[in-house]
Protein backbone atom coordinates (compact mmCIF):
# COMPACT_ATOMS: atom_id res chain seq x y z
CA UNK A 1 0.00 0.00 0.00
CA UNK A 2 1.50 3.70 -0.74
CA UNK A 3 2.41 5.30 1.98
CA UNK A 4 0.48 8.49 1.05
CA UNK A 5 -2.79 6.76 1.18
CA UNK A 6 -2.50 5.11 4.89
CA UNK A 7 -3.42 8.34 6.31
CA UNK A 8 -6.42 8.96 4.50
CA UNK A 9 -7.26 5.24 4.76
CA UNK A 10 -6.73 6.41 8.71
CA UNK A 11 -9.06 8.61 8.73
CA UNK A 12 -11.35 7.06 6.51
CA UNK A 13 -11.45 3.96 9.10
CA UNK A 14 -12.23 6.67 11.82
CA UNK A 15 -15.27 8.06 10.34
CA UNK A 16 -16.79 4.34 9.57
CA UNK A 17 -16.20 3.51 13.08
CA UNK A 18 -17.65 6.34 14.56
CA UNK A 19 -20.72 6.29 12.60
CA UNK A 20 -21.42 2.71 12.90
CA UNK A 21 -22.96 2.84 16.47
CA UNK A 22 -25.39 5.51 15.09
CA UNK A 23 -26.18 3.92 12.04
CA UNK A 24 -26.32 0.01 13.36
CA UNK A 25 -27.46 0.89 17.01
CA UNK A 26 -24.62 -1.02 17.93
CA UNK A 27 -22.14 1.14 20.66
CA UNK A 28 -19.36 -1.18 20.61
CA UNK A 29 -17.57 -0.14 17.84
CA UNK A 30 -17.14 3.49 19.30
CA UNK A 31 -14.88 1.95 21.34
CA UNK A 32 -12.24 1.83 18.74
CA UNK A 33 -13.08 4.78 16.65
CA UNK A 34 -10.57 7.17 18.03
CA UNK A 35 -7.77 4.62 17.65
CA UNK A 36 -7.07 5.51 13.71
CA UNK A 37 -6.67 9.50 14.97
CA UNK A 38 -4.26 8.38 17.41
CA UNK A 39 -2.02 6.48 15.10
CA UNK A 40 -2.23 9.14 12.66
CA UNK A 41 -1.13 11.89 15.35
CA UNK A 42 2.28 9.72 16.29
CA UNK A 43 2.62 9.07 12.69
CA UNK A 44 2.45 12.92 11.95
CA UNK A 45 4.14 14.37 15.25
CA UNK A 46 6.98 11.65 14.86
CA UNK A 47 7.86 11.83 10.95
CA UNK A 48 7.79 14.92 9.50
CA UNK A 49 8.80 18.89 10.22
CA UNK A 50 6.18 20.84 13.13
CA UNK A 51 4.63 23.04 10.70
CA UNK A 52 4.12 20.56 7.95
CA UNK A 53 3.42 17.90 9.99
CA UNK A 54 0.34 19.92 12.14
CA UNK A 55 -1.05 21.08 8.80
CA UNK A 56 -1.44 17.49 7.25
CA UNK A 57 -2.24 16.11 10.39
CA UNK A 58 -5.26 18.78 10.49
CA UNK A 59 -6.04 18.25 6.80
CA UNK A 60 -6.40 13.98 7.68
CA UNK A 61 -8.62 15.00 11.17
CA UNK A 62 -10.91 17.07 8.90
CA UNK A 63 -11.63 14.75 6.38
CA UNK A 64 -12.33 11.80 9.92
CA UNK A 65 -15.02 14.30 11.25
CA UNK A 66 -16.18 15.82 8.48
CA UNK A 67 -17.27 12.18 7.11
CA UNK A 68 -18.64 11.15 10.26
CA UNK A 69 -21.07 14.54 10.87
CA UNK A 70 -21.80 13.54 7.29
CA UNK A 71 -22.79 10.12 7.67
CA UNK A 72 -24.42 10.24 10.62
CA UNK A 73 -26.22 13.75 10.60
CA UNK A 74 -27.32 14.15 6.78
CA UNK A 75 -30.68 13.95 7.12
CA UNK A 76 -30.62 17.92 9.16
CA UNK A 77 -30.70 18.85 5.32
CA UNK A 78 -34.27 17.57 4.79
CA UNK A 79 -34.87 20.64 7.13
CA UNK A 80 -32.32 23.19 5.42
CA UNK A 81 -29.68 21.64 3.38
CA UNK A 82 -27.51 24.96 3.92
CA UNK A 83 -27.89 24.78 7.98
CA UNK A 84 -26.96 20.76 6.98
CA UNK A 85 -23.79 22.24 5.01
CA UNK A 86 -23.25 24.39 7.98
CA UNK A 87 -23.49 22.55 10.53
CA UNK A 88 -21.72 19.46 9.52
CA UNK A 89 -18.51 21.95 8.37
CA UNK A 90 -18.58 23.57 11.27
CA UNK A 91 -18.77 21.23 13.52
CA UNK A 92 -15.75 19.05 12.08
CA UNK A 93 -13.70 22.16 12.06
CA UNK A 94 -14.07 22.51 15.48
CA UNK A 95 -13.52 19.14 16.32
CA UNK A 96 -10.27 19.06 14.38
CA UNK A 97 -9.40 21.82 16.19
CA UNK A 98 -9.99 20.20 19.51
CA UNK A 99 -7.85 17.33 18.36
CA UNK A 100 -5.11 19.65 16.92
CA UNK A 101 -5.01 21.07 20.40
CA UNK A 102 -4.49 17.61 22.26
CA UNK A 103 -1.55 17.14 19.97
CA UNK A 104 0.37 20.23 20.55
CA UNK A 105 -0.27 20.44 24.11
CA UNK A 106 0.84 16.26 24.11
CA UNK A 107 3.95 16.72 22.10
CA UNK A 108 5.15 19.65 24.07
CA UNK A 109 5.01 18.24 27.59
CA UNK A 110 6.69 15.15 25.52
CA UNK A 111 5.91 12.75 28.44
CA UNK A 112 4.33 9.12 27.89
CA UNK A 113 1.64 9.76 29.87
CA UNK A 114 0.33 12.95 28.08
CA UNK A 115 -1.90 10.71 25.79
CA UNK A 116 -4.37 10.40 28.40
CA UNK A 117 -4.77 14.08 28.23
CA UNK A 118 -7.41 13.61 25.39
CA UNK A 119 -9.86 12.24 27.55
CA UNK A 120 -10.38 15.64 29.65
CA UNK A 121 -9.65 17.65 26.74
CA UNK A 122 -12.33 16.03 24.83
CA UNK A 123 -14.96 15.79 27.52
CA UNK A 124 -14.45 19.96 28.10
CA UNK A 125 -14.85 20.34 24.44
CA UNK A 126 -18.44 18.25 24.51
CA UNK A 127 -19.51 19.93 28.21
CA UNK A 128 -18.27 23.63 26.02
CA UNK A 129 -20.36 22.89 22.66
CA UNK A 130 -23.33 21.94 25.07
CA UNK A 131 -23.79 25.57 26.49
CA UNK A 132 -22.68 28.23 23.96
CA UNK A 133 -25.18 29.57 21.21
CA UNK A 134 -23.72 27.45 19.12
CA UNK A 135 -24.54 24.54 20.76
CA UNK A 136 -24.33 21.09 18.34
CA UNK A 137 -24.18 18.24 20.70
CA UNK A 138 -25.91 15.33 19.09
CA UNK A 139 -22.67 13.97 18.64
CA UNK A 140 -21.65 13.72 21.92
CA UNK A 141 -19.70 10.36 22.40
CA UNK A 142 -21.82 8.88 25.09
CA UNK A 143 -24.92 9.65 23.50
CA UNK A 144 -24.04 5.98 21.07
CA UNK A 145 -25.36 4.05 24.23
CA UNK A 146 -28.66 5.49 23.78
CA UNK A 147 -29.47 2.05 21.43
CA UNK A 148 -27.48 0.25 24.20
CA UNK A 149 -28.90 1.63 27.52
CA UNK A 150 -28.73 -1.73 29.36
CA UNK A 151 -24.70 -1.19 29.28
CA UNK A 152 -25.18 2.39 31.27
CA UNK A 153 -27.38 2.43 34.24
CA UNK A 154 -24.84 4.17 35.89
CA UNK A 155 -25.19 7.27 33.83
CA UNK A 156 -27.09 8.13 37.25
CA UNK A 157 -23.73 8.80 38.75
CA UNK A 158 -22.03 10.26 35.47
CA UNK A 159 -24.89 11.17 33.47
CA UNK A 160 -23.42 11.07 29.69
CA UNK A 161 -20.06 12.69 30.11
CA UNK A 162 -19.27 9.01 31.72
CA UNK A 163 -19.90 7.42 28.14
CA UNK A 164 -17.97 9.97 26.64
CA UNK A 165 -15.27 9.16 29.48
CA UNK A 166 -15.45 5.04 29.03
CA UNK A 167 -15.19 5.58 25.22
CA UNK A 168 -11.81 7.51 25.23
CA UNK A 169 -10.38 5.87 28.25
CA UNK A 170 -10.68 2.35 26.30
CA UNK A 171 -9.89 3.87 23.12
CA UNK A 172 -6.79 4.75 24.33
CA UNK A 173 -6.09 1.33 25.85
CA UNK A 174 -6.97 -0.15 22.28
CA UNK A 175 -4.03 2.24 20.89
CA UNK A 176 -1.43 1.50 23.53
CA UNK A 177 -1.92 -2.27 23.24
CA UNK A 178 -1.68 -2.38 19.25
CA UNK A 179 1.55 -0.07 19.52
CA UNK A 180 3.21 -1.29 21.82
CA UNK A 181 2.72 -4.87 21.46
CA UNK A 182 3.24 -7.23 17.98
CA UNK A 183 1.69 -10.36 17.28
CA UNK A 184 -0.40 -10.13 20.11
CA UNK A 185 -1.94 -13.85 21.21
CA UNK A 186 -5.71 -14.05 21.75
CA UNK A 187 -5.11 -15.06 25.18
CA UNK A 188 -2.88 -12.30 26.57
CA UNK A 189 -3.03 -9.95 28.96
CA UNK A 190 -3.04 -7.16 26.81
CA UNK A 191 -6.08 -8.73 25.18
CA UNK A 192 -7.67 -9.21 28.74
CA UNK A 193 -6.99 -5.76 29.69
CA UNK A 194 -8.81 -4.36 26.61
CA UNK A 195 -11.78 -6.66 27.49
CA UNK A 196 -12.06 -5.85 31.29
CA UNK A 197 -12.43 -2.09 30.78
CA UNK A 198 -14.90 -3.05 27.61
CA UNK A 199 -16.95 -5.46 29.92
CA UNK A 200 -16.28 -4.64 33.96
CA UNK A 201 -18.99 -1.43 33.27
CA UNK A 202 -21.56 -3.49 31.12
CA UNK A 203 -21.46 -5.73 34.13
CA UNK A 204 -21.83 -3.43 37.06
CA UNK A 205 -24.74 -1.37 34.80
CA UNK A 206 -26.48 -4.99 35.14
CA UNK A 207 -26.04 -5.26 38.49
CA UNK A 208 -27.60 -1.72 39.05
CA UNK A 209 -30.59 -2.92 36.77
CA UNK A 210 -31.69 -6.09 38.46
CA UNK A 211 -30.82 -4.83 42.10
CA UNK A 212 -32.54 -1.18 41.76
CA UNK A 213 -35.84 -1.43 42.93
CA UNK A 214 -38.67 0.08 40.82
CA UNK A 215 -40.41 3.07 41.35
CA UNK A 216 -43.57 2.75 43.81
CA UNK A 217 -44.68 6.22 44.24
CA UNK A 218 -48.30 7.28 43.80
CA UNK A 219 -48.78 6.76 39.82
CA UNK A 220 -50.84 9.27 37.47
CA UNK A 221 -53.20 8.35 34.30
CA UNK A 222 -51.50 10.33 31.16
CA UNK A 223 -53.23 10.62 27.77
CA UNK A 224 -50.82 11.41 25.12
CA UNK A 225 -52.03 11.85 21.67
CA UNK A 226 -49.93 12.37 18.46
CA UNK A 227 -52.14 14.36 15.68
CA UNK A 228 -49.86 13.42 12.96
CA UNK A 229 -50.18 16.62 11.10
CA UNK A 230 -47.87 17.49 8.22
CA UNK A 231 -45.44 20.63 10.00
CA UNK A 232 -44.48 21.31 6.21
CA UNK A 233 -48.01 21.34 4.28
CA UNK A 234 -50.99 21.43 6.85
CA UNK A 235 -50.09 22.37 10.65
CA UNK A 236 -48.66 25.93 10.30
CA UNK A 237 -51.50 26.54 7.28
CA UNK A 238 -54.35 25.10 7.90
CA UNK A 239 -57.14 26.78 10.63
CA UNK A 240 -56.12 25.83 13.92
CA UNK A 241 -59.81 25.06 14.93
CA UNK A 242 -59.59 22.08 12.58
CA UNK A 243 -56.74 20.67 14.32
CA UNK A 244 -58.16 21.07 17.98
CA UNK A 245 -61.46 19.26 16.46
CA UNK A 246 -59.37 16.44 15.33
CA UNK A 247 -57.74 16.15 18.69
CA UNK A 248 -61.17 16.30 20.29
CA UNK A 249 -62.24 13.39 18.20
CA UNK A 250 -59.12 11.48 18.62
CA UNK A 251 -59.10 11.25 22.44
CA UNK A 252 -63.03 10.68 22.47
CA UNK A 253 -63.50 7.17 24.25
CA UNK A 254 -60.13 7.26 25.47
CA UNK A 255 -60.07 10.17 28.18
CA UNK A 256 -62.51 10.03 30.88
CA UNK A 257 -62.93 10.85 35.03
CA UNK A 258 -59.43 9.23 35.79
CA UNK A 259 -57.36 11.05 33.46
CA UNK A 260 -54.49 13.47 34.99
CA UNK A 261 -52.92 14.46 32.49
CA UNK A 262 -53.70 15.33 28.38
CA UNK A 263 -50.15 15.94 26.56
CA UNK A 264 -50.05 17.43 22.99
CA UNK A 265 -46.96 18.02 20.80
CA UNK A 266 -44.87 20.96 20.70
CA UNK A 267 -46.67 24.01 19.15
CA UNK A 268 -49.93 22.13 19.23
CA UNK A 269 -51.67 25.50 19.40
CA UNK A 270 -50.03 27.34 16.13
CA UNK A 271 -51.49 30.62 16.94
CA UNK A 272 -49.76 33.64 19.17
CA UNK A 273 -50.98 33.55 22.72
CA UNK A 274 -51.00 37.17 24.73
CA UNK A 275 -49.37 35.60 27.87
CA UNK A 276 -50.67 38.96 29.25
CA UNK A 277 -54.17 37.76 28.73
CA UNK A 278 -53.38 34.21 28.42
CA UNK A 279 -56.17 32.67 30.31
CA UNK A 280 -58.69 35.04 27.90
CA UNK A 281 -57.40 33.69 24.60
CA UNK A 282 -59.73 31.66 22.65
CA UNK A 283 -57.83 28.60 22.15
CA UNK A 284 -57.68 28.45 26.03
CA UNK A 285 -61.11 28.94 26.45
CA UNK A 286 -61.90 25.68 23.87
CA UNK A 287 -59.88 23.60 26.15
CA UNK A 288 -62.23 24.77 29.19
CA UNK A 289 -65.30 24.25 27.50
CA UNK A 290 -64.73 21.16 25.85
CA UNK A 291 -62.85 19.22 28.69
CA UNK A 292 -61.96 20.96 31.76
CA UNK A 293 -65.87 21.45 32.28
CA UNK A 294 -66.53 17.59 32.02
CA UNK A 295 -63.24 16.90 33.38
CA UNK A 296 -62.25 19.36 36.31
CA UNK A 297 -59.47 17.76 37.67
CA UNK A 298 -57.53 17.37 34.56
CA UNK A 299 -54.30 19.07 33.64
CA UNK A 300 -53.78 19.88 29.75
CA UNK A 301 -49.98 20.36 28.49
CA UNK A 302 -49.56 21.60 25.43
CA UNK A 303 -47.01 23.42 22.87
CA UNK A 304 -47.98 26.91 21.82
CA UNK A 305 -46.52 29.75 20.24
CA UNK A 306 -46.68 33.01 22.41
CA UNK A 307 -45.69 36.71 22.76
CA UNK A 308 -44.74 39.04 25.24
CA UNK A 309 -45.42 42.88 24.77
CA UNK A 310 -42.88 45.42 26.50
CA UNK A 311 -43.98 49.09 26.88
CA UNK A 312 -42.14 52.16 24.67
CA UNK A 313 -38.68 52.86 25.83
CA UNK A 314 -38.77 49.93 28.34
CA UNK A 315 -34.73 49.26 29.05
CA UNK A 316 -35.12 45.87 30.32
CA UNK A 317 -36.38 44.25 26.94
CA UNK A 318 -33.84 41.31 26.23
CA UNK A 319 -31.78 41.36 22.80
CA UNK A 320 -34.34 39.17 21.02
CA UNK A 321 -37.12 41.80 21.49
CA UNK A 322 -38.44 43.06 18.25
CA UNK A 323 -39.94 46.19 16.90
CA UNK A 324 -43.72 46.20 16.00
CA UNK A 325 -43.30 49.31 13.94
CA UNK A 326 -45.12 51.74 16.12
CA UNK A 327 -42.60 51.55 18.40
CA UNK A 328 -43.69 49.00 20.69
CA UNK A 329 -40.96 46.14 20.72
CA UNK A 330 -42.26 42.09 21.88
CA UNK A 331 -40.68 38.69 22.51
CA UNK A 332 -41.88 35.44 20.63
CA UNK A 333 -41.49 31.96 22.52
CA UNK A 334 -41.68 28.61 21.53
CA UNK A 335 -43.71 27.53 24.84
CA UNK A 336 -45.39 24.53 26.54
CA UNK A 337 -48.78 25.25 28.54
CA UNK A 338 -50.43 23.56 31.19
CA UNK A 339 -54.10 24.71 31.33
CA UNK A 340 -56.22 23.36 34.14
CA UNK A 341 -59.25 24.28 36.52
CA UNK A 342 -56.79 27.01 38.42
CA UNK A 343 -55.48 28.92 35.12
CA UNK A 344 -52.41 28.68 32.70
CA UNK A 345 -48.72 28.15 33.51
CA UNK A 346 -46.64 28.82 31.20
CA UNK A 347 -43.00 27.61 30.29
CA UNK A 348 -40.65 28.73 27.76
CA UNK A 349 -38.41 27.42 25.74
CA UNK A 350 -34.51 28.08 26.25
CA UNK A 351 -32.50 25.70 24.12
CA UNK A 352 -33.03 26.86 20.88
CA UNK A 353 -32.30 25.48 17.39
CA UNK A 354 -29.00 27.75 16.16
CA UNK A 355 -30.05 29.44 12.93
CA UNK A 356 -33.85 27.88 13.26
CA UNK A 357 -34.94 29.55 16.41
CA UNK A 358 -31.94 31.39 17.56
CA UNK A 359 -29.00 33.67 15.45
CA UNK A 360 -26.10 33.04 17.50
CA UNK A 361 -25.12 35.88 19.80
CA UNK A 362 -28.07 37.38 19.24
CA UNK A 363 -27.37 40.76 21.22
CA UNK A 364 -24.00 41.45 18.17
CA UNK A 365 -26.30 39.50 14.88
CA UNK A 366 -29.05 41.20 15.65
CA UNK A 367 -29.46 42.30 11.83
CA UNK A 368 -29.31 39.52 10.46
CA UNK A 369 -31.65 37.32 12.59
CA UNK A 370 -34.36 37.80 9.63
CA UNK A 371 -31.73 35.24 7.54
CA UNK A 372 -32.79 32.69 10.43
CA UNK A 373 -34.04 29.19 8.70
CA UNK A 374 -37.94 29.31 8.47
CA UNK A 375 -39.65 25.76 9.50
CA UNK A 376 -43.16 27.28 10.04
CA UNK A 377 -44.69 29.24 13.54
CA UNK A 378 -42.44 31.84 14.22
CA UNK A 379 -38.99 32.40 12.91
CA UNK A 380 -36.29 34.70 13.81
CA UNK A 381 -34.34 34.79 17.35
CA UNK A 382 -37.03 33.61 20.09
CA UNK A 383 -37.19 34.57 23.58
CA UNK A 384 -35.97 32.18 26.53
CA UNK A 385 -36.23 32.21 29.79
CA UNK A 386 -33.11 32.47 32.52
CA UNK A 387 -34.17 29.53 34.93
CA UNK A 388 -35.95 26.14 34.30
CA UNK A 389 -39.58 25.81 35.76
CA UNK A 390 -41.87 23.55 36.14
CA UNK A 391 -45.38 22.76 35.89
CA UNK A 392 -47.28 21.72 39.09
CA UNK A 393 -50.23 20.70 40.42
CA UNK A 394 -50.21 21.60 44.11
CA UNK A 395 -53.22 19.41 45.12
CA UNK A 396 -51.28 16.33 44.31
CA UNK A 397 -47.88 17.53 44.67
CA UNK A 398 -46.97 16.14 41.22
CA UNK A 399 -44.54 18.57 39.02
CA UNK A 400 -43.80 17.89 35.32
CA UNK A 401 -40.79 18.93 33.64
CA UNK A 402 -41.79 20.51 30.54
CA UNK A 403 -38.95 19.59 28.02
CA UNK A 404 -39.15 20.87 24.53
CA UNK A 405 -38.00 19.22 21.51
CA UNK A 406 -34.36 20.32 21.16
CA UNK A 407 -33.93 20.38 25.01
CA UNK A 408 -34.16 16.67 25.18
CA UNK A 409 -30.59 16.21 24.41
CA UNK A 410 -28.85 17.85 26.95
CA UNK A 411 -28.04 16.06 30.34
CA UNK A 412 -26.92 18.75 32.98
CA UNK A 413 -29.81 21.13 31.36
CA UNK A 414 -32.74 18.84 31.81
CA UNK A 415 -31.12 18.13 35.70
CA UNK A 416 -32.27 21.99 36.29
CA UNK A 417 -36.13 21.00 36.17
CA UNK A 418 -34.92 17.79 38.50
CA UNK A 419 -33.45 20.04 41.21
CA UNK A 420 -36.79 21.92 40.84
CA UNK A 421 -38.90 18.31 42.38
CA UNK A 422 -40.16 17.57 38.70
CA UNK A 423 -40.65 14.05 39.93
CA UNK A 424 -42.12 13.27 36.24
CA UNK A 425 -40.62 14.39 32.55
CA UNK A 426 -42.88 15.23 29.65
CA UNK A 427 -41.08 15.60 26.23
CA UNK A 428 -42.92 17.80 23.55
CA UNK A 429 -41.70 17.27 19.70
CA UNK A 430 -42.08 17.83 16.24
CA UNK A 431 -40.15 15.41 14.47
CA UNK A 432 -41.66 16.01 11.35
CA UNK A 433 -39.18 18.53 9.89
CA UNK A 434 -37.04 15.49 9.50
CA UNK A 435 -38.86 13.37 7.53
CA UNK A 436 -38.51 9.66 8.00
CA UNK A 437 -34.98 9.60 8.34
CA UNK A 438 -32.08 8.50 11.47
CA UNK A 439 -32.21 11.78 12.99
CA UNK A 440 -35.80 11.24 14.72
CA UNK A 441 -34.72 7.17 15.58
CA UNK A 442 -31.91 9.15 17.26
CA UNK A 443 -34.17 11.52 19.18
CA UNK A 444 -36.55 9.45 20.61
CA UNK A 445 -33.77 7.31 22.10
CA UNK A 446 -31.68 10.30 23.49
CA UNK A 447 -34.97 10.48 25.24
CA UNK A 448 -34.05 7.42 27.33
CA UNK A 449 -30.39 8.58 28.30
CA UNK A 450 -32.59 11.36 30.27
CA UNK A 451 -34.95 8.98 32.33
CA UNK A 452 -31.69 6.77 33.25
CA UNK A 453 -29.88 9.89 34.76
CA UNK A 454 -32.76 11.13 37.03
CA UNK A 455 -34.67 7.85 37.34
CA UNK A 456 -37.35 9.52 35.94
CA UNK A 457 -40.72 8.35 34.07
CA UNK A 458 -41.28 10.08 30.35
CA UNK A 459 -44.22 10.89 28.43
CA UNK A 460 -43.19 11.46 24.94
CA UNK A 461 -45.46 13.62 22.64
CA UNK A 462 -44.54 13.65 19.55
CA UNK A 463 -46.44 15.53 16.63
CA UNK A 464 -45.76 13.14 13.57
CA UNK A 465 -44.14 10.07 15.80
CA UNK A 466 -42.58 8.66 17.54
CA UNK A 467 -44.53 8.88 21.12
CA UNK A 468 -44.33 6.93 23.94
CA UNK A 469 -43.59 6.31 27.59
CA UNK A 470 -39.95 5.33 28.85
CA UNK A 471 -39.41 4.05 32.17
CA UNK A 472 -36.94 4.97 34.89
CA UNK A 473 -34.43 2.18 33.20
CA UNK A 474 -35.21 3.67 29.65
CA UNK A 475 -37.17 1.17 28.81
CA UNK A 476 -40.18 2.10 26.19
CA UNK A 477 -43.22 0.72 26.33
CA UNK A 478 -46.58 1.42 23.91
CA UNK A 479 -43.92 3.17 21.10
CA UNK A 480 -46.52 4.67 17.96
CA UNK A 481 -45.94 4.21 14.64
CA UNK A 482 -44.03 6.88 12.50
CA UNK A 483 -46.38 9.20 10.56
CA UNK A 484 -49.91 7.50 11.74
CA UNK A 485 -52.38 9.23 14.05
CA UNK A 486 -52.65 7.64 17.51
CA UNK A 487 -53.41 8.18 21.41
CA UNK A 488 -51.69 6.41 23.93
CA UNK A 489 -51.88 5.59 27.47
CA UNK A 490 -50.06 4.62 30.72
CA UNK A 491 -50.34 4.74 34.36
CA UNK A 492 -47.00 6.17 35.35
CA UNK A 493 -44.93 6.41 38.55
CA UNK A 494 -43.15 9.16 39.76
CA UNK A 495 -40.31 9.78 41.88
CA UNK A 496 -39.15 12.31 44.46
CA UNK A 497 -35.58 11.73 44.67
CA UNK A 498 -32.58 12.85 43.12
CA UNK A 499 -29.60 10.54 41.89
CA UNK A 500 -26.19 11.54 42.04
CA UNK A 501 -26.40 13.15 38.88
CA UNK A 502 -29.47 14.85 39.26
CA UNK A 503 -28.34 16.39 42.49
CA UNK A 504 -24.70 17.75 41.23
CA UNK A 505 -24.74 17.71 37.74
CA UNK A 506 -22.10 17.24 35.57
CA UNK A 507 -19.67 16.45 38.05
CA UNK A 508 -17.44 14.70 35.26
CA UNK A 509 -17.55 17.75 32.75
CA UNK A 510 -16.88 20.68 35.23
CA UNK A 511 -13.42 18.97 36.46
CA UNK A 512 -12.76 18.13 32.79
CA UNK A 513 -13.22 21.56 31.63
CA UNK A 514 -11.38 22.87 34.93
CA UNK A 515 -8.45 20.50 33.80
CA UNK A 516 -8.68 22.03 30.24
CA UNK A 517 -8.44 25.66 31.18
CA UNK A 518 -5.15 24.67 33.31
CA UNK A 519 -3.87 22.77 30.40
CA UNK A 520 -4.41 25.84 27.84
CA UNK A 521 -2.51 28.16 30.34
CA UNK A 522 0.37 25.45 30.63
CA UNK A 523 0.71 25.28 26.87
CA UNK A 524 0.92 29.38 26.18
CA UNK A 525 3.29 28.80 28.89
CA UNK A 526 5.85 26.43 27.53
CA UNK A 527 5.41 28.41 23.90
CA UNK A 528 6.53 31.94 25.80
CA UNK A 529 9.75 29.98 27.67
CA UNK A 530 10.56 28.38 24.35
CA UNK A 531 10.94 31.45 22.22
Amino acid sequence: MPIKMRPFLLSLLAALLLSAGWIFHFAFFAFFGFVPLLMLESHYRNGLQKSKASLKLFAFLYIAFFLWNLIVTWWVAYASFSGACLAIILNALLMAIVFQFYSAIKNRLNQPWAIWLIIPIWLAWEHGHSVWDLTWTWLTLGNVFAFNSHWIQWYEFTGVSGGSFWILFVNVIVYQNITQHQGLAFWSKPIAKMVAVIVLPVVLSYGIYFSEQRLKDESIKVLVVQPNVDPYNEKFTMDFRSQFLKMLNLVRGKINAETDYLVLPETFITENLNEAAINDCDEVQWFKDSLLQKYPHLKIISGCNSYLLFEKGDQAKPATAREDGRGFYYDVYNSAIQIDSNGVQVYHKSKLVPGVERMPFPALMKPLEKLAIDLGGTMGSLGTQAKRSVLSDSKHHNAIAPVICYESIFADYVTEYIRLDANYIFIITNDGWWDNSPGFVHHLNYAKLRAIENRRQIARCANTGISCFIDEFGEMSAQTNWWKEAVIEKKMQGNKNLTFFSAHGDILSYSASILAICLLFVWLFLRIKQR
